[in-house]
């Protein structure tokens, strides 16, 4: 018996060896990334922390003033409060651009001649650049000589200086920002429709259900999971919305397109008071949070898996 346990015994250390040497492996080739996390965003992210309790302006060493930077976001920066009401006005788009992106891709899904041409055409703007996008609606929404405007003209509607006015320029960036978010959107939901089981429209037809049944009760909720993913990651983008708006309005005109991170932006960059900017940041990445947290939870009653 002892030789047979000394056997098994050798076996047992050659395979921890083994594992090991796995795992030493294994360890190596997730480190980089885990180092670079670690070391270009945890660590930021912690050091923005202690500096949002502190008046910082990025020449002279930090100086502690505990709830000072929170107490006038909250109790005395206006401005503050209209930015964020700024943010969730721009945030209006998200719908908007969930059902067109929908119908799209319902459009898209049938056997048409040209379908290749129009996928291309409509996800086209997700991989074109921010800044040649905004410069392009910049001039479509010019007041005086823009292509909107002109178009307006035809069918006799004086068109509004769309990007200079406080009453037009937020349903501007809406337009663009959910002109924008369809190519994406529409893939999404291409692939979500192709993945529907054809069987659960066999059997629909079988018991007699209509188009719209069976849009009702198996297309929405065999997609539901795409529509959830779409609404968290649209939700999170909107509220982190800052270039197309430094591009085309500079939050004007009356800061009326001033939203949250580029009021962050102006304060950390311009201002020079990266303490009040950090505390601004934390304070978003916190209503992010509650937001993300709450549509889990209600994404529970209506997401089917």
């Amino acid at each position: 018996m002892r030789p047979k346990t000394a056997g098994r015994t050798v076996q047992v250390k050659i395979k921890k060896r083994k594992m090991n040497k796995e795992y030493f492996w294994g360890y190596l080739f997730v480190a980089p990334p885990i180092i670079g996390f670690a070391i270009f965003a945890l660590a930021p992210m912690l050091y923005s922390i202690y500096v949002s309790f502190t008046d910082f302006d990025l020449y002279n060493p930090p100086e502690f003033t505990g709830l000072e930077n929170y107490k006038e976001l909250f109790f005395g920066d206006e401005l503050f409060r209209k930015t964020i009401w700024n943010t969730f006005y721009a945030a209006l788009g998200i719908p908007l651009g969930m059902i067109l992106s929908l119908v799209i891709a319902l459009a898209l899904n049938q056997k048409v001649k040209g379908l290749a041409f129009f996928r291309t055409a409509f996800f086209l703007p997700t991989v074109c650049s921010v800044v040649a996008l905004s410069l392009l609606w910049r001039w479509i929404f010019n007041g005086d000589f823009g292509l909107l405007n002109v178009l307006l003209g035809y069918i006799g509607i004086n068109g509004p200086g769309w990007l200079s006015s406080e009453t037009w320029a937020m349903p501007a960036m809406i337009i663009q920002g959910t002109w924008g978010g369809l190519g994406m959107g529409m893939i999404l939901y291409l692939a979500a429709l192709q993945g529907v089981d054809k069987a659960l429209y066999e059997a629909a037809d079988i018991d007699g259900a209509n188009g719209w049944k069976k849009f009702r009760y198996i297309t929405i909720p065999s997609i539901s999971p795409t529509t959830f993913f779409i609404l968290i990651t649209s939700t999170i983008g909107a509220l982190q919305d800052f270039q197309r708006f430094m591009i085309m309005t500079e939050g004007g005109p009356n800061y009326s397109t001033t939203t949250v991170v580029y009021y962050l932006f102006n304060n950390a960059f311009r201002y020079m008071e990266m303490g009040y900017a950090s505390a601004m940041a934390w304070v978003l990445g916190i209503i992010i949070l509650i937001i993300t947290i709450i549509n889990f939870k209600l994404g529970k009653r209506w997401v089917h898996y």
